[in-house]
């Protein structure tokens, strides 16, 4: 759906500054992905409609080798357990985003300290499987540990926020209906 909006309209609507909007317009800034779900959100769509590119192919097979992947920031640690700010947030894309798609699957990988900002909430439901490595799930008010092999599920309506603990690179396979990220 395309917007009839301002920079300054956009901006207000998304909580952040005509500045930084203007820096990711240009390809010279990439917001959090807390800041990107705001932007989606005032544009009414999705991330992954704002971060991917046209669907190439129409093959349901997605090969690994050519996987398209977005990188997010980490977000700033005042003073984490090791004194430095949090890694990156890396989604490779398991099913590129195409218009009328209900699914959404990615491979979130989580740099150590690695976090996803604040708690968002939207349509939906998130299914998810660690791979590997260890994840801080927070629900709301409650936070879950899991570890490689646990799974969860819950709606994304219920506000929720993640981050990798641990020393270790964390990848969690994860399901979303409808695409969100």
């Amino acid at each position: 759906m395309v917007q009839q909006l301002t920079l300054k309209a956009l901006a207000e609507q998304a909580g952040c500054s005509e500045s930084l909007l203007s820096k990711v317009e240009g390809g010279h800034a990439t917001p959090s992905l807390a800041t990107l779900h705001r932007i989606a959100l005032a544009l009414d769509t999705n991330i992954a409609a704002l971060v991917s590119g046209p669907v190439a192919t129409v093959t349901p097979i997605q090969r690994a080798s050519e996987r398209p992947s977005v990188r997010f920031p980490g977000a700033l640690q005042t003073a984490g357990r090791h004194g430095r700010a949090g890694g990156s947030i890396m989604l490779e894309r398991l099913v590129v985003a195409g218009p009328g798609q209900l699914l959404q699957g990615d491979i979130h990988v989580l740099e150590p300290l690695a976090r996803s900002d604040e708690q968002i909430s939207h349509a939906g439901e998130e299914l998810g499987y660690v791979l590997e490595g260890e994840l801080e799930l927070t629900l709301g008010s409650e936070c879950y540990r899991l570890q490689a092999g646990d799974s969860f599920y819950f709606p994304s309506t219920e506000p929720h926020s993640y981050r990798n603990p641990g020393d270790v690179i964390t990848r969690v396979l994860w399901i979303n209906t409808p695409p969100t990220f």
